[in-house]
This record gives C-alpha cells, sequence and structure tokens, in this order.
C-alpha cells in the first residue's frame, strides 16, 4: 500500500449535458462543471466546501465521496459552472412574448422613456434561456468529483513516495551514526580505568605507606565497571535501533500511517537524548547532536504524512 501525503492538487472541467426539448435549441457554448481539490496537512480530516448556491444540494454526497478516499488532512473542495447564461437557447413560448409585449406597451405609456426589452432580456423573462432548472448539475458534479479525487489521490501518493524516501534516507544516517557510537563506550571506559591507575601509582609514588598493588588493580576494575554502568549506551542504541526497524516496516505496509509514524519520531528523540545526557566523550556529544539534527528533519516530514 502506498504512502499518502496530506499536500495534494488536482483540478478537472466536464460539459454538462443539456436536455433537449421539443423546441429548437441553439447550442452556443455548452455550460461546464469545474472542481478543485486542493489539501494541507492537518491532525485529522477537516472538510471545507466552496459551492454556488445551485451545487450546495450536492454537499452531502460529495462529502461522503471524500470520507471515503481520505483519512487525515485539511482539504478543501471547490465546484462552480462556468458559461451558465449563454450555454444554450431555446424557442420562448409565443405567449410569454405577446404577454411582454403587451407589459412593455404599458410601462411606455406611463414611462416613455424606459429603455425598451433587449433580445436576452426577453429570453431571460420568458424562459427562453436553458434555465439552470432544467439541467441536472447532480450527475455531471459528482462524477466529475470522483473523478479529480482519483487525480487527487495519485498526486498525494507521489508526494507520499517522496517523503517515505526522504525519511529511508534518514534511518540509515541514524543507524550509521549508532554504529559510530558503539565502540566508543568501552574506549571511553578503558580511558578511565587508566586515568585512575595513573593517578592511583601517583599517590603511592608521593606517599610513604606502602600498599599492594594487586588492591589498586581491584579498586580501578571496580570504579572502571562503576564507570561503565553509569555511561552504558547499549539499551538506548537498542531501543533505537528497534525504533528504526518499525519505521520502516511502517513505511513498507503504507496506508493511514502518519500518527504512528509521529510517535515512533517521538521515541527516537527520547533515546537520541539519553544517548546525550550519558555523554562521556566529546564524540558522543557529536553523535548525539547529529541523531537529533536528523530526527528533526523526520518529524518535519512526518508531519506531512496521512
Amino acid at each position: 500500500m502506498s504512502v499518502y501525503s496530506m499536500t495534494g492538487f488536482a483540478s478537472g472541467q466536464q460539459a454538462v449535458a443539456t436536455p433537449e426539448g421539443d423546441a429548437p435549441v441553439w447550442k452556443i457554448a455548452a455550460p461546464r462543471v469545474a472542481v478543485e481539490l486542493r489539501s494541507v496537512n492537518s491532525r485529522f480530516l477537516d472538510l471545507a466546501f466552496r459551492l454556488p448556491d445551485e451545487l450546495r444540494p450536492h454537499e452531502p454526497a460529495l462529502r461522503e465521496l471524500l470520507t471515503r478516499q481520505l483519512k487525515r488532512g485539511k482539504v478543501e473542495l471547490r465546484a462552480y459552472v462556468e458559461g451558465r447564461e449563454d450555454a444554450a437557447l431555446t424557442d420562448p413560448p409565443p405567449r410569454a412574448l405577446q404577454r411582454l409585449a403587451s407589459l412593455q406597451d404599458q410601462v411606455r405609456v406611463w414611462l416613455p422613456d424606459a429603455r425598451p426589452l433587449s433580445v436576452t432580456d426577453a429570453l431571460r423573462l420568458a424562459g427562453g434561456a436553458s434555465a439552470s432548472h432544467t439541467e441536472d448539475l447532480g450527475e455531471t458534479l459528482l462524477t466529475l468529483a470522483g473523478a479529480v479525487l482519483k487525480d487527487f489521490v495519485a498526486a498525494r501518493a507521489r508526494e507520499g513516495a517522496r517523503l517515505a524516501d526522504l525519511l529511508l534516507a534518514r534511518v540509515a544516517e541514524l543507524r550509521r551514526l549508532a554504529k559510530e557510537a558503539e565502540p566508543l563506550v568501552p574506549q571511553v571506559v578503558q580511558a578511565q580505568k587508566e586515568r585512575f591507575l595513573a593517578r592511583w601509582n601517583e599517590a603511592l609514588t608521593a606517599g610513604d605507606t606502602q600498599v599492594n598493588a594487586e588492591a589498586g588493580q581491584e579498586r580501578a576494575l571496580a570504579e572502571a565497571t562503576a564507570y561503565a554502568i553509569r555511561i552504558d549506551v547499549a539499551e538506548e542504541l537498542g531501543r533505537l535501533a528497534a525504533h528504526l526497524d518499525e519505521i520502516e516496516s511502517v513505511l513498507k505496509k503504507g496506508g493511514d500511517i502518519g500518527k504512528r509514524l509521529d510517535f515512533l519520531i517521538q521515541e527516537l528523540h527520547r533515546e537520541a537524548n539519553t544517548l546525550g545526557s550519558k555523554s562521556a566523550a566529546l564524540e558522543m556529544t557529536r553523535i548525539s547532536v547529529d541523531m537529533k539534527v536528523s530526527i528533526e528533519q523526520m518529524r518535519e516530514q512526518v508531519q506531512n504524512i496521512e
């Protein structure tokens, strides 16, 4: 299953089939329904619709269509109709035209300076224009919305694949840093043991007290052991590796994975912080900082995954 980004855009247009009655029809320009879908990241699925009044009754069907496909994101659907006024002209009823002429004559008796009716006025008032009431926009709107949604999901999948590649690259970087950190603890412990023995020998040389050399070795070993326990990061590195394995598994599985990835990123950050707090060497501190940088980059990408 694909990884989906919460960022996407798609649009489309489709002509409306205008029904033809008994009267002749002159199709000047077929009306068209246009749909746009766009989204950005959000914690939940937040749908917003920008529809003209004539399309507003179809909002529940559009909402159902989107919720079947989308899980998260702030999604806006905008739809409108183009070319409605001059879409198609039919012969106006003669009785309506007669009535309009009669009314115009009556008005001009009282208002001789009134402007005569234009052809557009006559067609509109006589109902000769292809009225929006006679066009079934619902079927066209839902068919087009389904096609745009398909393109929209595909666009989010393409962006999601790019995000997954970036996350996997960061996972590889964290594994490399963890591998660098593994041999550092034994090296630091050995150096600490040697420093302790050197100071012990200096104390023996400066003083008059005779102390068994074997006791010094035992004391150095005990001090080194206690020090190793304090700075041991094997457990943290093990948990970090487990979290990285889980991130790779989740990305491979795909689907609705954004929230789980967000939790895993928090756990990675926790382990990197612990590495820094236990750091007993400058190199370990650098590794911890580099890990935090990579994890923060992963967090930014995960915020856009559905």
